[in-house]
């Protein structure tokens, strides 16, 4: 053989090889990806149940999370597989077991339905040293429900039992007009209402930060508004904050005071009855400053109206000025 063809021949060999090599590490690459697959495949179908059962994210106070109807449990025993399953709580909150019959979870946790049920099966005798597990599957989420004065009022999910602090913050906060009474309806107890202490931006040490439950309805009470209109140096709508009260003097500090073309021998209160009629109340403002007369305490709505030494007469500038409420800015701030 020639040297020329016995090199073509070893060329030939070698490439021969090297696909053939290629070929194999191909084939056991594919073999270990198809091995890796089938592995991972049963983490895979966890994931996906997680996920849409919901418990991917299990929330921080879902250990304090209220048994309720429409859950989903699962229960396992170690020593007798016959209880092993899922199980749904009905509309009483009551879960059917075998030999156990109706156990009533409805209204505790997790914890709490398991202690009850390994002491069924002791007490009964049906088992005598149960070992159970008890998890929650799926479950609804209870809603608080926030209106009155927040920044945005609705319904909330809240699987657990928080602080008004807490709750109030879920829809933003109290707003300016939010007055210091909160309104807290216990669910399923239509007749127990609870009123607590919050004043925005106050001392958290005097604030009731009672414990709000899933369920509940919070309600934010509206303060009262005075309005300080004519010859004021910032006439509008003023908050009375804090113990709700607010007397004339107060408000004319919170309006900036009165404008050089005031004229304050007599300034005037009106007032609306509940019944729909007026009230008009002159009030001596230069005998009230100098000390002189006792100050006036002023309510919710009423109108506080300073003239000008021009004003021709008060009585027929009455519905213009309540008409001038309806626009008037409201500021909330404390004379004092």
């Amino acid at each position: 053989m020639k040297p020329s063809q016995l090199r073509t021949r070893v060329l030939a060999t070698g490439l021969l090889l090297c696909a053939a090599s290629a070929i194999a590490q191909a084939d056991l690459q594919q073999k270990i990806n198809g091995s890796v697959r089938d592995v991972s495949r049963p983490q895979s179908d966890v994931a996906t149940t997680m996920r849409s059962s919901g418990l991917a994210a299990v929330p921080e106070d879902f250990a304090g999370l209220k048994l309720a109807p429409g859950f989903l449990i699962a229960i396992k025993v170690l020593s007798d597989p016959d209880f092993d399953g899922a199980y749904r709580i009905d509309q009483q909150g009551d879960l059917a077991l075998p030999v156990v019959g109706f156990l009533h979870v409805g209204g505790t946790t997790a914890s709490e339905a398991r202690t009850q049920l390994v002491e069924k099966l002791a007490s009964g005798r049906i088992l005598k040293d149960p070992q159970v597990t008890l998890t929650i599957l799926e479950y609804t989420v209870p809603e608080v429900a926030i209106s009155g004065e927040v920044a945005s009022p609705g319904k909330y999910p809240m699987l657990a039992p928080h602080k008004l602090s807490e709750v109030l913050a879920l829809a933003g906060g109290p707003t300016m007009l939010a007055a210091g009474d909160v309104d807290i309806l216990r669910a399923g107890d239509k007749g127990n209402k609870i009123v607590a202490r919050y004043v925005r931006g106050g001392d958290p040490a005097r604030n009731d930060d009672v414990s709000v439950n899933p369920g509940d309805s919070v309600q934010v009470r509206r303060t009262g508004v005075v309005y300080v209109l004519g010859a004021v140096a910032r006439p509008g709508g003023y908050v009375m904050q804090e113990n709700g009260s607010l007397n004339v003097l107060q408000a004319v500090a919170l309006a900036n005071g009165t404008t050089f073309a005031a004229s304050l021998r007599n300034i005037y209160v009106l007032r609306s009855n509940p019944d729909g009629t007026q009230v008009h109340i002159a009030v001596p403002y230069k005998k009230i400053a100098a000390g002189n007369a006792a100050d006036v305490q002023l309510r919710a709505s009423d109108v506080l109206f300073i003239p000008t030494s021009g004003t021709r007469s008060f009585l027929q500038n009455t519905q213009s000025i309540i008409a001038a409420t309806a626009s008037a800015s409201i500021y909330a701030g404390m004379a004092y």
